[in-house]
């Protein structure tokens, strides 16, 4: 994609968002599989969007903790292959985070849990700035134009060899 022209497309922030969110609850998925559906009978959705199963007090409420802040680590390197821009990558995570309160908030009511707000804002916060850190490197990075030489590299005078036939002032005018 050309990021040179500011060209505003709703459709493409849709999708970005869409696709965005369903990478974040496949992944939270699967680290709730690994992680809690060790250690309860049966696994639901009450671990996805349940504040009362965020907690510090049980090893199940630790070990899901774990799973929204892996799926928070996981979800900066969907922002760096899905959304490819650093500026771009707090928009992104805040939006997942809303979206995902509001689901909350109609599977289970408000959050009242001090402890889900702790995970979530931390959850927001790492994966907005590690996104930001790997998009920024990924823009900063060299571009190679190799394919664009006329000649290989090797065959190319040096910048030494330049100057000793480039004179930069000459010194027989100067009386």
């Amino acid at each position: 994609m050309f990021y040179g022209t500011a060209v505003w497309d709703p459709w493409l922030i849709v999708a970005q968002i869409a696709c965005f969110q369903c990478l974040y609850y496949l992944t939270l998925g699967i680290f709730m599989a690994i992680l809690v559906g060790t250690r309860v009978s049966r696994m639901s959705l009450v671990y996805f969007f349940d504040y009362a199963t965020v907690t510090a007090s049980t090893v199940t409420g630790w070990c899901v903790i774990a799973s929204f802040i892996l799926s928070s680590l996981a979800g900066a390197g969907f922002l760096l292959y899905l959304i490819e821009r650093a500026k771009k990558c707090l928009d992104f995570s805040a939006t997942l985070y809303i979206v995902h309160l509001l689901i909350c908030t109609i599977y289970g009511g408000w959050p009242s849990s001090v402890t889900w707000w702790v995970v979530n804002v931390t959850g927001l916060a790492v994966m907005a700035l590690l996104g930001e850190y790997l998009c920024i490197r990924r823009e900063l990075r060299e571009i190679p134009i190799t394919k664009f030489r006329s000649r290989p590299v090797s065959e190319e005078k040096t910048n030494e060899e330049l100057d000793e036939q480039i004179p930069l002032y000459r010194v027989d005018n100067m009386a």
